[in-house]
């Protein structure tokens, strides 16, 4: 029997959509805790980067990371994350929301 390449992609794409509405989920899920962490650090007048915690961040990735993905690919998507976080934090502190 013939395989069906086209069908054979065509599933995986529509996995790879859910997966991809999950992560989408999860980020907005993510973004709603760091909103609120951006409220803390307003009222507490923290600054928004934290060096340490970020390490810590990467760390607690790596130390849960079971692959394929490597801890170095895992890092650069977890630190543009971060980085697009940071700027959440930031807004929030600027328009004290």
């Amino acid at each position: 029997m013939a395989r069906d390449f086209a069908a054979e992609l065509a599933e995986c794409r529509g996995k790879i959509d859910d997966v991809d509405r999950r992560i989408l989920d999860l980020l907005n899920e993510r973004t709603r805790v760091v909103e609120r962490i951006g409220k803390i650090k307003a009222d507490a007048q923290l600054a928004v980067y934290e060096p340490k915690r970020e390490d810590q961040v990467f760390q607690n990735v790596k130390e849960h990371n079971g692959g394929p993905l490597s801890n170095e690919a895992a890092k650069r998507i977890f630190e543009r994350i971060i980085d697009e976080m940071r700027k959440v934090q930031r807004d929030r502190m600027e328009t004290g929301n």
